[in-house]
């Protein structure tokens, strides 16, 4: 993306200066907005700033694909900024901004968790910024005038924040789980009064009336932890429920719940809860979400066959750049294993595979992956995004296909 954003929609930062970081809150509903508000101010500029998401998954991360992939991406960028003409020292000073971005991503503590990140760089701004996230759409490294936040801001809004219980017949724990991070609730002891004492021996009517306290006790514990979910979710806007726990256990409040929560129980995982540390309920939380995201991608391309053909789909890039310019655009499908260099006309901003689909529309201006930037626009535009994973399903997504807002004439 090279286009330069509307002076008029932000002050310039060279003017005005550079925005102070803000302190991020750590509380229970933290979430990324302090961090992506801050880069909103930096608004327009008059330098290249460097944004890139990277995908940090385990087949990623093996044998070192991310950087391998990262580096390749680095090489294009340059190139392709000189093919512009851009000057020297502006090229000099973007170079180094990415390898910045090389050098920290190189550092395996800086990698060390979650399922994405994303960097954002600009050496005359004095900007450096890591922001690990949840996951990302796919890996995109963009230098435009402005910091590319629209993605961190829609992760931060999708993910919301996810209530975890982790717990056995006697105890619970209970965390919250934002885009951020993970921070642990007060927890929930049964007590005296919900434990049965030892059977003693009072013959089998006596052995009976032990097991069925046992499983009364069981459901009254577990009747509190749904309680005290629902008494959470009041307190906080609560996007998924997640439950943990040992063997059969761990779905067991499931029953229990409200049915508003019902609605938004994820699935469940088992964990112990007397050893469950904060990152490994957050890797609990973010495989159940990542299960969702595969059923909600099965969901989409089974809609898109049935809608194709019928006026409320498209497939192909082509087509969806048109259908994304005209603003129809409900769900955006992206298979990630697809770049396509293109164009952006400079009369209309209108995103196509060739100069000639400018005819009429301005000077063509070339974009190295108008699939990245078909990404962007959809977010700019409030549409969802699904990248589509898996590999069988994407195979019926022609680089980009799209579910529309209202049918194609």
């Amino acid at each position: 993306m090279v286009h330069t954003a509307n002076p008029s929609s932000s002050k310039s930062v060279a003017a005005r200066g550079a925005p102070g970081r803000p302190v991020t809150d750590a509380g229970p509903a933290a979430t990324l907005q302090p961090i992506v508000d801050w880069l909103a101010e930096y608004g327009a500029t008059e330098h290249w700033v460097v944004s890139c998401y990277l995908k940090l998954e385990p087949r990623d991360r093996s044998r070192g694909k991310y950087l391998i992939k990262l580096k390749n991406r680095i090489k294009d960028r340059l190139a392709w900024l000189e093919a512009q003409g851009i000057p020297r020292a502006e090229r000099e000073t973007v170079g180094r901004d990415l390898e910045r971005i090389r050098e920290y991503l190189e550092h395996p503590g800086n990698v060390s968790t979650g399922a994405g990140i994303a960097l954002f760089a600009c050496e005359p701004l004095d900007l450096f910024e890591a922001v690990p996230l949840p996951w990302v759409f796919r890996s995109r490294l963009s230098i435009d005038h402005t910091p590319l936040i629209r993605e961190a801001a829609a992760l931060n809004d999708e993910f919301g924040l996810v209530l975890c219980a982790v717990y056995d017949r006697t105890s619970a724990r209970f965390f919250t789980v934002t885009a951020f991070g993970v921070e642990e609730l007060s927890s929930l002891d049964a007590g005296d009064t919900t434990r049965p004492g030892r059977f003693r021996g009072l013959g089998a009517a006596g052995e009976h009336k032990y097991h069925q306290r046992i499983r009364e006790e069981k459901q009254r514990h577990y009747a509190q932890i749904a309680q005290r979910l629902f008494d959470a979710s009041r307190d906080h806007p609560v996007r998924g429920i997640a439950l943990a726990g040992m063997g059969s256990d761990a779905d067991a409040v499931g029953p229990h719940l409200h049915p508003y929560l019902s609605k938004l129980l994820l699935g469940t995982v088992k964990l112990n809860p007397k050893t469950a540390t904060e990152a490994e309920v957050r890797e609990a939380v973010l495989g159940l979400r990542r299960n969702t995201e595969r059923v909600w991608e099965a969901e989409h391309v089974a809609s898109l066959r049935e809608r194709l053909g019928t006026g409320w789909a498209v497939n192909g890039i082509e087509p969806v750049l048109q259908v994304l310019f005209q603003g129809q655009v409900r769900t955006l499908l992206v298979d990630p294993t697809v770049a396509q260099a293109g164009f952006r006309c400079a009369g209309t901003g209108h995103l196509t595979t060739t100069a000639e689909g400018c005819d009429g529309a301005g000077d063509p201006e070339s974009v190295p992956d108008v699939v990245d930037e078909a990404i962007e626009e959809a977010l700019r535009q409030g549409s969802d995004v699904d990248v589509v994973e898996d590999s069988d399903a994407r195979t019926r997504v022609d680089g980009l296909a799209a579910l529309l807002r209202f049918r194609r004439q």
